[in-house]
């Protein structure tokens, strides 16, 4: 948890760091909030395989605009998870996603702004998510919802997405050639 008033009063800054992700983890009930991660080489911050796991009021993004291609590719990253909530939250410039909830269940992504992305919020192989009061724009997508293949969760069962603002999603396409979202 970010020590200052808002999130802008903690900056985890990555530019120079060599660890491809910014913050990993691996544990259940983890929360994170009230602080910015930016200029990540991959992953601003994953999760992987936990329970109960909340990301609140974060900055989380890349701020060179001049190297777009350089950017990482998953702002907010969790991956196999069990209930899942992320709320409050302004992501920029991710090379993938910005918000990517995969192969989990019993998801909340709400009240987040991405902007500047390829895909601004993406849902995959994943169940029972509920994707409102979000705002995307100026990404290349603004919300997926994917069931792909050659995933250990082969399906994904009831996603609701509604009440969004989701406007004016035709940025350049700059993700990683070759990855879904390229295309």
């Amino acid at each position: 948890r970010g020590a200052g008033e808002n999130r802008d009063e903690v900056v985890l800054d990555f530019r120079e760091s060599d660890d491809p992700d910014g913050i990993s983890v691996d544990s259940d009930g983890f929360t994170i909030e009230n602080l910015t991660v930016k200029n990540v080489v991959r992953n601003g911050i994953i999760v992987n395989g936990a329970e109960r796991v909340t990301f609140r009021n974060l900055w989380v993004g890349w701020d060179d605009d001049d190297v777009l291609e350089n950017n990482g590719a998953y702002a907010v990253y969790p991956v196999g998870c069990d209930q899942v909530l992320v709320e409050d939250t302004e992501v920029v410039a991710a090379a993938d996603a910005g918000i990517y909830v995969g192969q989990s269940t019993k998801i909340i992504v709400r009240n987040n702004v991405v902007h500047d992305s390829v895909a601004g919020i993406e849902i995959e192989n994943s169940d029972d998510a509920d994707v409102y009061g979000n705002e995307t724009y100026d990404n290349t997508a603004g919300v997926l919802v994917f069931v792909l293949p050659n995933l250990d969760k082969k399906d994904g069962n009831r996603t609701k997405v509604h009440d969004n603002d989701i406007h004016d999603n035709n940025h350049p396409n700059f993700g990683v050639e070759g990855t879904i979202v390229s295309n």
